[in-house]
């Protein structure tokens, strides 16, 4: 009796889609400090309830006058105050300068700061003069022209870096309402696998590698803010991995796994999720990466469902993968704004004679005449193929890449921002 066909594997557009309309954010929220918000996910709009500037201020080290006092070079007019930073002047009177230092108040009556390198010392030592005439309005940063009061400046979803909280601390938040941290679960399940540390190379077993998924998963999962527990390695028993499985739901709003989720007999992750829960995609049709999985898994202890993400062994696969799909998951736990790689169209410095029948992000490196350039050697379990690339073409399934084409390059930098 002959087996019916497999069905075509899910482009990768369709998973991510597919994935995101299972994924609502996460419903805890916690007020942080402003200093200690750095890549945190707002959890409210921030609406300003003043102005800043909040008063007209100089943007030079200069003179205050009126511009109708200085209409022309050689100008010389007295000087009745001075004003530093943090303190107000007194009225100008016309006819009358005053000497003014950046991120002071204008005083009133003044329309115009005039710098200090556009004037010189007048014959009597009570006055200035000016070498350049006024324009009304110059070198005056107006109220308001930063952030007017009642504008939202920052938004629910976005992701707090350096210049936010200096935006935030202008307008006197000293704390900031964000996301909580997802709670992420993290194991590799496979026999062979050995942590750096535990046996020397010189005494590595026949068969035996290091875990370097282990390693990369646990940096990229800190950059987008999650807790991590690192539950280690699991054997290839399905016992043990269902037992895994188990102990990570109840505590963890995603698991992520990395090896058995292909086909073989000893890949036990994909019946022991589906014993305690569902998988909703499985395979993809990318290169490297195929063996993708997301699903979810019933929690005993605790009420709810917890996400699960199965990635492929390899670790090729498992970093792109995680890249393409498990980072947009991980922002819409948050409720983070989904932004798409940038995309660069750069002439290849190379060819690729025979197309895939699958979507392939192949590793190249930016050279100095402005193309790119392909790691030699792109199999799945080769990791120097990204750490010497500096991002990855994608090419479209069936396509062949003659020299000198232009094709589409997603840099690193931007995915691990």
């Amino acid at each position: 009796m002959s087996q019916s066909p497999r069905p075509p594997l899910m482009s990768l557009d369709e998973a991510l889609t597919t994935l995101l309309a299972h994924i609502s954010p996460l419903a805890g929220t916690e007020s942080v400090a402003t200093l200690d918000a750095d890549g945190r996910i707002l959890a409210q709009d921030v609406v300003s309830s003043l102005q800043v500037p909040a008063f007209d201020n100089a943007s030079m080290d200069g003179y205050a006058v009126r511009s109708a006092d200085v209409q022309q070079a050689g100008v010389a007019l007295k000087v009745t105050q001075r004003i530093p930073a943090g303190h107000f002047g007194q009225p100008l009177a016309p006819g009358q300068a005053a000497r003014i230092f950046t991120g002071a108040p204008v005083p009133s009556g003044a329309d115009a700061i005039v710098m200090q390198e556009q004037t010189e010392p007048a014959e009597q030592t009570d006055q200035v003069r000016f070498v350049a005439a006024a324009q009304p309005g110059q070198w005056i940063r107006r109220s308001g022209e930063d952030v007017r009061q009642g504008d939202t400046v920052l938004k629910r979803g976005q992701k707090l870096g350096p210049a936010e909280l200096g935006l935030a601390a202008s307008l006197g938040l000293a704390h900031l309402q964000v996301m909580s941290r997802p709670k992420v679960a993290l194991f590799s399940t496979g026999d062979e696998l050995v942590m750096p540390g535990d046996v020397a190379p010189a005494d590595m077993p026949p068969g035996a590698i290091y875990n370097s998924n282990r390693f990369f998963l646990r940096a990229l999962l800190h950059r987008l803010g999650c807790e991590v527990s690192d539950l280690g390695i699991v054997p290839d028993r399905r016992e043990a991995t269902v037992a895994a499985l188990k102990t990570a739901a109840d505590h963890h709003d995603l698991i992520v796994t990395s090896g058995g989720v292909s086909v073989g007999e000893e890949d036990h992750v994909k019946p022991a999720v589906q014993s305690l829960g569902a998988l909703s995609l499985w395979q993809i049709a990318m290169k490297p990466g195929k063996p993708f999985a997301y699903g979810h898994v019933r929690r005993e202890t605790a009420t709810g469902l917890a996400h699960f993400v199965g990635l492929p062994g390899n670790p090729v696969s498992s970093f792109m993968t995680f890249l393409l799909l498990v980072k947009p998951l991980i922002l819409a736990l948050q409720g983070a704004e989904q932004r798409a790689p940038v995309r660069m169209s750069l002439p290849a410095h190379f060819e690729l004679p025979k197309a895939d029948k699958r979507r392939e992000f192949l590793r190249v490196r930016r050279n100095a005449s402005g193309g790119l350039d392909l790691f030699p050697n792109q199999s799945s379990g080769v990791l120097t193929s990204v750490v010497w690339g500096d991002g990855v073409v994608d090419n479209p399934a069936g396509q062949t890449i003659a020299h000198g084409d232009l094709v589409s390059f997603w840099p690193f930098a931007e995915w691990l921002s």
